[in-house]
């Protein structure tokens, strides 16, 4: 019998479909998320036995709520903040679950795919927004 030690190693990308172009990557912004404010299923996976933390999609609308500074999900009929679209979540985040915040970064300004996005967003339903973003 002959063993022999292998090395492999493993490549893994950033799954953005909605990205549609590198402009305005560089110009992140660091942002914290008020979990409380996400759901399940529809913004985030839950965690299981082989991977027991919860995970968020890059490309989740966002919005800042005015009180706090954090961000939630974007929602046109919220009145605490969040029915300014600020930008989109850059990158996905894994979070311990039970957690009430998380650090990421949000794509504030650059060009999207609207049909992309992880969660449904009608561009012509974007009238408040602080971002710069060209949706296509």
């Amino acid at each position: 019998m002959d063993l022999q030690p292998t090395i492999t190693h493993e490549h893994i990308t950033a799954d953005r479909p909605w990205l549609i172009s590198r402009h305005g990557l560089n110009a992140a912004l660091s942002i914290t998320l008020d979990i409380t404010h996400f759901r399940v299923g529809e913004h985030y996976t839950p965690g299981h036995e082989t991977q027991p933390r919860s995970c968020f999609t890059s490309g989740i609308p966002l919005g800042r709520i005015t009180t706090t500074g954090l961000y939630g999900p974007w929602d046109t009929d919220a009145c605490d903040g969040r029915e300014v679209f600020a930008g989109v979540l850059l990158a996905e985040i894994h979070f311990t679950p039970g957690s009430r915040r998380a650090a990421g970064s949000l794509h504030w300004h650059g060009v999207v795919a609207a049909a992309q996005l992880p969660c449904a967003l009608d561009p012509t339903a974007v009238t408040q927004s602080t971002a710069q973003i060209h949706f296509v």
